[in-house]
């Protein structure tokens, strides 16, 4: 897996007014499920495009699945894991969904 500088992602994300943050969105996604092995889970693009076309909808379950999958990340690695899919909708709730990308991408970065 690609390290890549969390700040300076969110960075990019801001100075694009968010444009950026749709191809994180595709990235994060493939990785997350190549690394866990969850091929059968939607790719980056269709889940970009069930999110858009489900009015965000998708973008809720896609949260839930992503905290569930920095879980199985973390366990490979060797570290302690918790229920990640509710922290993950939380911040999706309280509209910081830039913070589920940051968690996931350090999950990531941390990848043996």
């Amino acid at each position: 897996m690609q390290q890549r500088s969390i700040p300076m992602y969110i960075i990019l994300s801001i100075v694009t007014c968010g444009l950026f943050s749709l191809y994180w969105f595709i990235v994060l996604t493939d990785e997350t499920n190549e690394v866990t092995g969850q091929t059968q889970l939607a790719s980056g693009p269709m889940a970009l495009i069930l999110t858009i076309i489900t009015c965000n909808i998708y973008g809720w379950y896609w949260a839930y699945k992503m905290g569930e999958k920095v879980d199985m990340i973390k366990a490979q690695n060797g570290q302690s894991s918790s229920n990640s899919g509710i922290l993950f909708i939380i911040l999706q709730a309280l509209g910081l969904g830039i913070v589920n990308y940051a968690l996931a991408q350090d999950a990531l970065n941390h990848t043996v």
